[in-house]
């Protein structure tokens, strides 16, 4: 007897519970397949892209990145994350919410329109997992998350602050200097937020924590993931997953690549070992296909992704 087949699940499911695939290479690509929908009564996750990458200092492409990691989930749909004793979609709602839309030609007006398509998800669905687009994009993110939460513990994996010395104003529009404004702003606690993975050199460290790749190199991911711990507490956290934290020889697609960088072992042993953080909000974000090998770029920002969805959810479910 021949099984019955589905085919394009993301918009013909109904329930945005539990896990659903097709073959990886056929059917309208949502992340993990999840429900498409811009329906969000009883979500707990959407997720959503920014196609944003004109605040770039280096190599642009990012704006495809939201479609290449929804394209790279469809090879992971099919299994449960490896390592947590659940699988997320069994226990929380999941969507993928689509894109925002913006006029590529009117940038003065992109920072607000961020705000607010975060502001307008985060009213009925509980959080959003955001696909980037330029890490600027975490900025108006912020203000959003903070607007709800207060101020927040900002946990960033990259190979750079993005704390540079920034006085033209908080208006310009620039992936390296938005952590600068958020401190100055009050949107992130310095004293309770850790960049983790840096190697690029950056004097005035703002008050947050570093802990940079040296440190994970030599006192492993486990020691780092402790110390991530301790700096937060229980205080809210806004997670944002550079990809260019990982090492280049494992994540060549991103504009700003440095060598030295974390290895996806240590970024997702790190991730699993923190579990019980108050995660409030999360990104994913410099994933640039045009530069990718073999599309590992994207597998390795869908699949750490994923993690954060676990990470998200891991606090407000049943574990007995």
């Amino acid at each position: 007897m021949s099984q019955k087949l589905e085919i394009d699940i993301a918009v013909q499911r109904k329930d945005p519970f539990g896990k659903h695939s097709e073959p990886a290479y056929s059917g309208v690509v949502s992340f993990l397949r999840s429900k498409y929908t811009k329906e969000l009564d009883g979500v707990d996750i959407a997720v959503t892209g920014i196609p944003f990458d004109t605040a770039v200092t280096h190599r642009p492409g990012t704006r495809f990145g939201p479609r290449a990691i929804r394209t790279a989930s469809t090879q992971i749909d099919w299994d449960s994350p490896y390592n947590w004793d659940f699988d997320v979609r069994d226990k929380m709602a999941v969507v993928d919410y689509g894109d925002m839309l913006f006029d590529h030609g009117r940038l003065d007006e992109v920072p607000g329109l961020i705000e607010q398509h975060i502001s307008g998800i985060l009213e009925k669905a509980k959080t959003t997992l955001t696909f980037g687009g330029d890490h600027f994009i975490t900025y108006p993110i912020l203000k959003a998350y903070a607007a709800k939460h207060g101020p927040l513990c900002l946990l960033q994996f990259d190979a750079h602050t993005d704390t540079w010395n920034d006085e033209d104003g908080e208006d310009r529009i620039d992936h390296g200097t938005m952590f600068y404004h958020a401190v100055k702003q009050g949107l992130i606690e310095p004293a309770h937020s850790a960049q983790v993975g840096i190697r690029t050199k950056n004097d005035d460290t703002m008050g947050i924590n570093i802990i940079d790749a040296n440190e994970v190199h030599r006192d492993g991911p486990e020691a780092a993931a402790k110390k991530i711990k301790e700096i937060v507490g229980d205080r809210p956290v806004y997670l944002t997953f550079d990809i260019d934290g990982l090492d280049p020889a494992y994540a060549p697609g991103t504009g700003t690549p440095v060598i030295g960088g974390l290895t996806p072992y240590q970024a997702m042993t790190m991730l699993r070992q923190i579990a019980g953080i108050n995660l409030v909000g999360m990104d994913v974000v410099e994933v640039a296909p045009a530069y990718d090998t073999a599309g590992i770029t994207a597998l390795a920002g869908a699949t750490i992704a994923f993690e954060l969805l676990s990470l998200y959810a891991y606090p407000h479910i049943d574990h007995s």
